[in-house]
């Protein structure tokens, strides 16, 4: 007999359908090998490395650019700073201060008055050398400065017998220093009456009274009142023969009277109150102590 009768017709199915599931268990791994994607693992190295790869490589290329630009800033030529202006205490400080002579006060008129009048006006304000007496060469003080200009002081005051006017005017800044020249006087004044000038605590009208009650013969002030009382007529200039400024006398920032701009500006418009006319007259005489 025949292998192939005797196991019969089981054989063969065996056969066939080992085949077949040996092909279907091929197919199934392949199938679901095929329906499901592997996923990518996220690199995150690589990108890294990149990154700093390309840094590099633009730094190396920005290294020679970085040069030229400072060989090009080093070859150009540098700015010089400006400097700061110096100050008036500034230069004062590191300077003797020189004494005050008349070219200083013609000077400041003509440039004072340069853009506010006429080339004929400003000759007739120009003050003439005539018009000075002598300057304190900083040795003096004011009493020994009033006995040099004024030396018949004694008979002067009292031919003097005007009410509301007074024989010698002393302009300075403030006050303060309106009280400490009057200390600085008492050699020299004698009996003569001194009137305080100024603005601080004292009311205008009660100085106008006090030059109409009596005679006053040295009057010291500061330019805003003098100015003032002069244009009330409370202060008349019939009698003036001595205008004495305190010139060459510093305040705390080393500051004179003239470069003080409000006083200043009280100061040039006291000197066009009739002044200025007085002294072209040859009736007032101008000293800088």
């Amino acid at each position: 007999m025949n292998m192939g009768d005797d196991l019969g017709d089981e054989w063969w199915k065996q056969g066939s359908n080992s085949d077949a599931s040996e092909a279907e268990e091929k197919k199934q791994p392949a199938e679901k090998t095929s329906s499901k994607p592997e996923k990518r693992k996220r690199t995150t190295e690589k990108p890294v490395k990149a990154k700093k790869k390309k840094t590099n490589e633009q730094n190396k290329r920005l290294i020679p650019q970085k040069k030229e630009a400072e060989e090009e800033q080093s070859a150009k030529p540098k700015r010089k700073r400006r400097k700061k202006k110096k100050t008036i205490t500034e230069v004062l400080a590191t300077s003797e201060p020189k004494p005050g002579c008349p070219a200083d006060l013609q000077d400041l008129v003509k440039q004072y008055f340069s853009d506010k009048r006429s080339v004929i006006e400003l000759e007739e304000l120009k003050l003439q050398n005539s018009c000075f007496l002598s300057s304190n060469d900083l040795t003096h003080t004011l009493s020994s400065y009033l006995k040099q200009i004024c030396p018949k002081w004694a008979k002067i005051q009292k031919q003097h017998t005007e009410k509301s006017s007074v024989v010698i005017l002393i302009v300075c800044s403030s006050a303060l220093r309106v009280i400490e020249l009057i200390k600085q006087m008492t050699t020299f004044k004698g009996e003569a009456k001194v009137v305080k000038l100024f603005a601080k605590h004292i009311k205008m009208e009660e100085q106008v009274k006090l030059l109409q009650k009596g005679i006053a013969h040295i009057g010291v002030g500061t330019p805003g009142r003098i100015c003032a009382l002069i244009e009330n007529e409370g202060l008349k200039l019939q009698a003036l023969r001595y205008l004495v400024l305190d010139w060459n006398w510093r305040d705390q920032k080393l500051r004179r009277m003239v470069d003080i701009p409000e006083i200043k500006l009280d100061f040039m418009k006291l000197l066009e109150t009739g002044i200025l006319t007085a002294c072209k007259e040859d009736k007032v005489k101008i000293g800088l102590f």
